[in-house]
């Protein structure tokens, strides 16, 4: 049984990959648009993903499930219009989202996905 860890620190791997499934660590948005509001930073977000599955072998076309975590319920509406445009129609994932409190007090939005890998 093979486990293969991705960009590994001290405290978390940013994917981790066992028998084909590939568990991504949480995905905020980059520095480009931490001050942004929630349409720019849900892009931001999603950007990161696509280049994380990317550089695993993997792609939207892959997703198993997704975790959305929102600050604020009011976001709900427009970091659905951007998610709803950058899933792939007739691939959409099993999907959660959920309101928490997020680590930095820029971040309005973070996401968690597993995917398949080819």
């Amino acid at each position: 049984m093979t486990i293969q860890r991705h960009d590994t620190k001290a405290r978390m791997s940013r994917a981790v990959i066992h028998q084909g499934v590939a568990y991504l660590c949480g995905q905020v948005t980059g520095p480009e648009a931490r001050d942004g509001d929630i349409t720019a930073q849900t892009e931001s977000m999603l950007a990161r993903v696509d280049a994380l599955l990317k550089e695993i072998g993997s792609s939207r076309e892959q997703l198993l499930s997704a975790t959305i975590y929102l600050k604020d319920g009011s976001d709900f509406a427009a970091m659905n219009e951007v998610w709803d445009n950058w899933v792939p129609e007739g691939y959409a994932p099993a999907r959660t989202c959920v309101c928490a409190p997020l680590p930095a007090d820029e971040l309005k939005v973070e996401i968690t996905v597993t995917a398949a890998v080819s």
